[in-house]
């Protein structure tokens, strides 16, 4: 398979099939909220958009990352958002770089979004759906986040051989720039982090499901899909 790494700046036309990625934290915490029975996840374009459709949709779950604001219900953290009964729920996310990403390629024919925790369940549906090229979306630092370009090159190994090591590719993420500003920022007690963030967002393989995004009417969705078995 072929792959090709590009940071948001650069998705200039959209590609056929696009993996987006954002490990620290939106696509890890989107895969949590579904494996804590959240029904699927709309990706907005603005907070203003955001609450907007929470407000359309009383029973939808806001969240967003950074500083707290009134009207969001949830940060954009994996440990945070345990503490919260998804069992149905819809959630809107809206962050800095991963729903932005997923926007950007919002027309692919083949939309996955990604982190650790479902790569290699992603792997294996690219594998399953004979994809010969993708483009890897890396959303964090204009495309230069070590962590999001480590899960990219992890899950197209993956699509090659179910037999590769994750721990190299973990480490990278582990030493990363961000990683590094989420542990800090936890030590500091910012709100919306959370000590166990990084730990939870650098488990590979974690979940059996990818995650598929696609137009519904207006709105951009994001939902688990069953992965091929190994």
């Amino acid at each position: 398979m072929r792959s090709r790494f590009l940071g948001i700046p650069e998705v200039t036309r959209t590609p056929a099939v696009a993996v987006v990625i954002d490990v620290l934290r939106a696509f890890t915490v989107a895969a949590c909220a579904f494996d804590g029975g959240a029904e699927k996840i709309v990706l907005a374009s603005s907070e203003e958009e955001a609450l907007e459709l929470k407000a359309r949709h009383p029973g939808w779950l806001a969240l967003k990352d950074g500083a707290p604001a009134p009207g969001f219900d949830a940060f954009n953290s994996p440990a945070m958002l345990a503490t919260h009964d998804l069992s149905g729920r819809t959630i809107v996310q809206k962050t800095t770089s991963g729903t932005v990403g997923a926007l950007a390629v919002a027309d692919a024919r083949l939309l996955l979004c990604a982190s650790f925790v479902v790569a290699g369940a992603t792997a294996r549906l690219l594998r399953e759906r004979g994809v010969r090229e993708v483009t890897f979306v890396v959303t964090g630092e204009e495309g230069r986040a070590e962590e999001d370009r480590a899960c990219a090159e992890y899950i197209g190994r993956r699509v090659e051989s179910a037999e590769v090591d994750a721990e190299p590719y973990l480490r990278r993420a582990r030493e990363s720039r961000w990683a590094a500003e989420l542990a800090q920022g936890a030590r500091r007690g910012l709100p919306g982090v959370h000590p166990d963030d990084v730990g939870l967002c650098l488990e590979a393989d974690r979940f059996p499901f990818a995650m598929l995004a696609g137009r519904e009417g207006p709105l951009m969705v994001l939902r688990p899909v069953p992965a091929p078995p190994t």
